[in-house]
Formats: C-alpha cells, sequence, structure tokens
C-alpha cells in the first residue's frame, strides 16, 4: 500500500451526495447553516423561537416530536439501504433467533439429516439440540416483534427510546447548570442521537447494539439520578439496565456495570443496584443452559471450538493462537501472524476508533468533543463529575474491546463493539458544545454542530451506507413475496443469510414453508422422503433477482445408492487437537469441487473430528468413503462409528488408513481415491438413525471428499 492509498484509507471517502438521502441531507445542512449564521431578524421572520422553551409539557412535546423522528428516520433506513430486510449473516441470525423465542424455545430438536438445518452460526448439542449462538436479550424484544408480525418495527422503537434515554442523560449531566442552558444541552443530545447516521442503521437492522446502548444510557442516568437524590429506587432502575446489557452483550456491560457499581458502592446502594442486576444475569445463565447444557458455558466460544481453529482461537485475551483461520481467516494471516498482543491490541484499538470517530456525529473531528470533560474532571468538592462519569463508561468500553482480537468493523455499521456507547457520547458532545465559545448563543453553536453533522453525512458518511445498501446483489437473500410463491413444503437455500431469514422450525411443511439447506446431494433427496414428499422448491439469487424453480433429485446411481457430502456436514460435531474446514479441490473428481480437510494443531500434530453420516433406511450397507490425496504429509484414519444399536465384533475392523502423499498426487494436484470396502462383502448392518465417521489426522491434513452408501439386497 503506497503513501496516496494509506492516505485515502485514513482520509475515507469524499464527494458530491451519491444518493436522496444524501442530498437531502446536504439541504438540512445549508437551512441549519443559515440558522447558525444569520442574525436574530432572520429568526423572527421564519419563526424560529430566541429562546429555548420553558414550559415542561412544551418540552415534553420536543422531545416527542423527535423521538418520533429518529423512529421514522430508522424506518426509511429500512427502506433506503436496508432494502426491507437484514443484511449480514449477524443480522440475520438474530433474526432467526427471534422467530424461535417468540415459540417459547431458545433451542429446537431437530428432524433428521441434520445437515440439513446445520450451519453457520448454529451450535448443535444433546444430540439433537440446535440453537442460535447470541446472547437473548435482543432476540426477546425481536420475538415481541414477531408475535405482532413485524419485527423490524424492534428497531424503530428503540431508535424511539434512545431519544428519550439520551435527553435524560444529558438532563443528568447538566444539572447545576443554568435553566435555560440544561434545556438546550439535553435538547441538543437528542437531536445528535437523531441525526446520528450509524444509530440509524443499528436502529433498523436487526442488530443488537441499539438494545445494548438503551441499557447502557439508562444505566448511567438512572445511577446519577441516584448519586444526586440519595433515592433506592433509581439503583434498582440501574441495575435492571445493566442486567438487560448483560444479557444483550456481555462485554459491553463491563464497563457500565464497573462504574455504577462504584457509585453505588459509595452512596451504600449497591444491594439494589445488584438485586436489579440479578434477572439478566439469570436470563442469561438460562439461554446458555439451552443453547449448550452448561450453566456458564459460552455458546459462541462453544460454536468456535466445533466451528474454527486452532483450538481456542475464538477467546477474549491475549497470546498465540488467537484469532479463527475459518471466520476471519484473511484478518488473522495478515495482521495477527505473531499472535495477539499489545501491539496487536492496539492496533486493532486504533483502527476501532479510526472507523467510530465518524460513527459519533457523521463527522470525524466533532466525535473529539466526546473528550472535552477531561478538562475539568471534578467538581469544586473533589468528586468526579458527571460528564467524567460517563466519559469514563466511554473510555472503559474501548478497553473492554481491546482483548477481543476482531476488528468488527463494516460499512454502515462502523465501529460496532463501540457503537453501545454513542448516546453517552451524545450527551457528552451537547455539553461540550455548551461550554465552548460561550458568547456565541447555544441556539447558533447547536445549529452549526448540527449543519456540520448533515453535511458530513452528506458528501463523506453517506458513502459508507450506500456500500452497505449495494452489498450481495443490493437486497436481502431472501424476499417472502417470491417464497410465498411456492406455496408450501420444502424451500432450499444455497445461502446462509437466506435460510436464517426464511426458517422457522416449527413449520409444517404439509401446511407451510420450511426452509432448508441446498447441500446439492442426498441429504436434500433424503429430507424429502423423511418428511414424506411434500413438494420442494430451491430459492436461488441471479445477481438482484430471486428465483424460486422445483427441486429435483440429481441422478445418482439409483433409488439404492446414496452420495452424501463431508462438507455438508460441518461443522462436525465434535473436533480436537485441530479443526476441520470444507475447502475447495483443485480436481474435478471431488463431487461438487469441494471436501473437508481436517488440519491437525502444530502444537499436538493429531486431531479427530466426529462427522455425522445419515443412513437412509435399517439394514445392511456397503460403504465407501472417498478421500482426497493433496501430496501432504498427513495419515488418515477414518472409523465408522454405527448409532442405534449395541456394537458389534466386526465393528472393530470398520477402520480405513491412508497417507495423503499416495495415489501419485502433489500439493496443488489433488487426485480422488475411493478406499475399498473393509468387512462388508456382507454388509455392514447400519440402524435409520445414522452413523458417525471419527477422521484422525496425524502428521499433517487429510480430507474427506464424500461417502457412498450402497443397499444390500
Amino acid at each position: 500500500m503506497n503513501g496516496t492509498t494509506r492516505l485515502a484509507a485514513l482520509l475515507g471517502t469524499w464527494g458530491r451526495p451519491v444518493d436522496r438521502p444524501a442530498f437531502w441531507a446536504l439541504v438540512v445542512a445549508g437551512v441549519l447553516a443559515v440558522l447558525a449564521l444569520s442574525p436574530a431578524s432572520v429568526h423572527d421572520a421564519v419563526g424560529v423561537p430566541a429562546t429555548l422553551p420553558r414550559r415542561a409539557d412544551l418540552r415534553r412535546r420536543v422531545v416527542l416530536v423527535l423521538a418520533f423522528g429518529a423512529a421514522f428516520l430508522s424506518l426509511g433506513y429500512v427502506s433506503a439501504y436496508l432494502r426491507a430486510g437484514p443484511r449480514i449473516i449477524d443480522a440475520t441470525s438474530y433474526f432467526l433467533e427471534g422467530r424461535v423465542l417468540s415459540h417459547g424455545h431458545l433451542a429446537w430438536t431437530l428432524p433428521t439429516p441434520s445437515a440439513s438445518f446445520r450451519g453457520r452460526f448454529l451450535l448443535l448439542h444433546d444430540p439433537n439440540k440446535l440453537s442460535v449462538i447470541f446472547p437473548p436479550g435482543f432476540p426477546l424484544l425481536l420475538a415481541g416483534g414477531f408475535l405482532v408480525g413485524a419485527p423490524l418495527v424492534v428497531g424503530p422503537l428503540l431508535a424511539f427510546a434512545l431519544v428519550l434515554a439520551t435527553y435524560g442523560l444529558a438532563r443528568e449531566l447538566a444539572w447545576g447548570r443554568p435553566d435555560p442552558e440544561r434545556r438546550g444541552i439535553s435538547l441538543l443530545a437528542a437531536t445528535l442521537s437523531v441525526v446520528c447516521v450509524a444509530l440509524r442503521y443499528h436502529t433498523a437492522d436487526t442488530m443488537a447494539h441499539a438494545a445494548s446502548a438503551l441499557g447502557i444510557t439508562v444505566a448511567l442516568a438512572a445511577a446519577l439520578h441516584g448519586a444526586r437524590t440519595e433515592g433506592r429506587a433509581p439503583w434498582l432502575l440501574a441495575g435492571l439496565a445493566v442486567g438487560w446489557v448483560v444479557c444483550t452483550r456481555p462485554v459491553s456491560s463491563f464497563a457500565v456495570l464497573a462504574v455504577v457499581l462504584a457509585l453505588a458502592w459509595r452512596h451504600g446502594r449497591w444491594r439494589a443496584l445488584l438485586a436489579g442486576v440479578t434477572p439478566g444475569a439469570l436470563f442469561l445463565a438460562l439461554a446458555s443452559h439451552a443453547q449448550t447444557g452448561g450453566w456458564l458455558v459460552s455458546a459462541q466460544a462453544a460454536y468456535y471450538a466445533v466451528s474454527d481453529g486452532p483450538p481456542g482461537c475464538f477467546r477474549y485475551g491475549f497470546g498465540q493462537g488467537v484469532g479463527c483461520l475459518g471466520e476471519h481467516k484473511d484478518f488473522v494471516l495478515s495482521r495477527l501472524a505473531h499472535g495477539y498482543g499489545p501491539v496487536e491490541a492496539l492496533l486493532t484499538t486504533l483502527r476501532r476508533l479510526r472507523v467510530h470517530l465518524l460513527d459519533v456525529a457523521n463527522l470525524e473531528p466533532l466525535a473529539l468533543l466526546v473528550l472535552y470533560p477531561l478538562r475539568r474532571a471534578r467538581d469544586a468538592s473533589g468528586r468526579f463529575t458527571p460528564s467524567t462519569v460517563t466519559l469514563a463508561v466511554v473510555l472503559g468500553q474501548v478497553l473492554a474491546y481491546a482483548p477481543f482480537y476482531f476488528d468488527g468493523d463494516y460499512p454502515g455499521g462502523g465501529a460496532r463493539f463501540f457503537a453501545d456507547v454513542l448516546p453517552a457520547e451524545h450527551a457528552l458532545l451537547a455539553v461540550a458544545v455548551a461550554s465552548i465559545l460561550p458568547r456565541v448563543p447555544l441556539f447558533r453553536r447547536a445549529c452549526a454542530v448540527l449543519a456540520l453533522s448533515a453535511l458530513g453525512f452528506a458528501v463523506h458518511g453517506a458513502f459508507e451506507h450506500k456500500a452497505l445498501a449495494e452489498r450481495d446483489g443490493g437486497v436481502p437473500m431472501y424476499d417472502p413475496e417470491e417464497g410465498r410463491a411456492a406455496g408450501r413444503g420444502v424451500l432450499f437455500f444455497d445461502t446462509d443469510h437466506g435460510f436464517d431469514l426464511a426458517y422457522d422450525p416449527y413449520v409444517d411443511p404439509a401446511r407451510g414453508l420450511l426452509a432448508a439447506r441446498l447441500r446439492g446431494d442426498d441429504h436434500d433427496r433424503l429430507l424429502v422422503e423423511r418428511l414424506e414428499h411434500p413438494q420442494a422448491h430451491v430459492y436461488r439469487r441471479d445477481g438482484n433477482r430471486p428465483t424460486v424453480t422445483n427441486w429435483t433429485a440429481k441422478p445418482g446411481g439409483g433409488k439404492d445408492t446414496w452420495r452424501f457430502e463431508a462438507e455438508a456436514d460441518w461443522p462436525p460435531l465434535t473436533q480436537r487437537g485441530g479443526w476441520a474446514e470444507p475447502v475447495w479441490a483443485s480436481t474435478s473428481c471431488a463431487s461438487d469441487g469441494r471436501a473437508l480437510t481436517l488440519h491437525p494443531s502444530p502444537a499436538t500434530g493429531a486431531a479427530v473430528a466426529t462427522i455425522d453420516l445419515p443412513v437412509p433406511r435399517t439394514g445392511k450397507w456397503t460403504v465407501t468413503p472417498r478421500v482426497l490425496y493433496r501430496g501432504g504429509k498427513g495419515h488418515g484414519t477414518l472409523r465408522l462409528i454405527p448409532r442405534g444399536r449395541p456394537p458389534f465384533p466386526s465393528d472393530a475392523h470398520l477402520v480405513w488408513e491412508w497417507n495423503d502423499d499416495e495415489g501419485g498426487s502433489s500439493p496443488g494436484h489433488d487426485a480422488c481415491v475411493d478406499l475399498p470396502p473393509l468387512a462388508t462383502a456382507a454388509g455392514v448392518d447400519l440402524d435409520a438413525a445414522g452413523a458417525v465417521w471419527e477422521l484422525t489426522a496425524t502428521s499433517g491434513d487429510v480430507t474427506l471428499d464424500q461417502t457412498t452408501l450402497r443397499a444390500r439386497r
């Protein structure tokens, strides 16, 4: 990367308004600039009040107008940029979790074959329970949206609540100032919440950051109010809000819990605070048990333990081996070649902060005003000011995510790990604006800041949101209107996003539309057979145009021959000492050009993964595994473990072994080999409950392509 490229990456994209929202933002910026610079006579001519409203009822109306404005702008964001549905994989996963929770469950029982439903960000356990891996707080809100048939309304309702919460927090920060100034600070903070386009995204897409931000903002406002009034109820409310953050985004609760607990301790209200935290913590534990079978087990950590590597790659902390090569391969190889240490954490944090500068108020320099409370951290009595306490939560949020290795930034969503403290930053920014240039009327200062904010979005920030709108073909991966054309039965998807948006595990395909994953092998055929042959369709995307076509089974070796791709059963049921990963093959003999590679960890030199193998019906079968020789040094062992019946003495012989450099292969030149059947002259007795492959790799990688089952007559 040369100097010009680095400078362009640092400064971001600038230019004329790129879309209609950016154009109208430019118009608003011009109007606000005129109000900021024009004399009082112009204000009088256009009906702008010389002072902020003093009557409480009128102020409440103004705040409600701002809150409704934020909600409607978030709805507009759904239309203009999301284009009517969740876009990124995290958002579609939350969407699915909310739908399941609307049925009263945190996990659900899978039909077989489970590979037709398992996949990214879904955890299998117990042994046929599936769950989304994210904490349950925000999905609980989405569940309410599903119950009323409008899950995408949840975000705009959060936008409404965030304006009110930001207004309340700013009032606490401005307490002790003259009444007109306090009103101005509160209204400016609420207005900044409305114009913050990063918040418009997070209150439009089905991501959890807005819900977490609401909890943090309410917790701070309630705690500061409790410290000022010495009442018990505010501390209980603060605890409930912190508990909400705990069960929504646990890491985001670290800073606010520490700061609020310190305040509560000083005022002797820590019991009330912890009593409020308890329900949220218990809800998180309950969800953990439903998702993993353990009360204190992270579902995300459990998922990455069976889906990615090297072992222990997804952890909160530092050291070698941090960084998952499946989910974040390019990032890890380019930035974490020597592990995740203090230098890497600092660089990761700086990259997040660079992105976050734009998120705060749509223009990077305005975000620096958030640090203004550092100018005077304590009041006349020597205690930290409310602004300093709030800034401590903001800085604590930055530190709380430093031990997590991945940037987590993307167009539109910005530095999403820091989005949870955006309302607190808006309150701090409003206090800063009220504190600088005191000879200029606050109204003019507010108009100037808001004009710069609108201008920043119009000529700079809008490009990020336009990039979000145009990703993945420019539309969500599932259009329910197109899906309904299939009527009822099974609707197969070849994308994780589309499957998440369409899947409802409680749908009966005889009466509704059951989403399933298109595997392209006999997993699809077996699912249709076990569901008693409902009509089946395939949902695909051709650019930005969805198509729904009739599904037909791929031609094969006849009704008694079944082919199951190994990579279709990723993530594996278990793995240790290394990790399994779907890979592309360089030879056409690999069916569908894909296979499943098992990588041993260099630390152990050996890895074991267990992979599901469906069995169409109980009987005797000839089992033929196909492996891929890739010219490496790995030694592979494949053991077949039948389910649903007691072990037979002959089962001990159901083992295949090979070396990866056999068959004339060399690195970059793969070769497919069908391993000879062992102890199968009369066939292997298998139950319809299925079987498990235990794949072992020692001294290097080994690759399993597929398994062919042929019924013995």
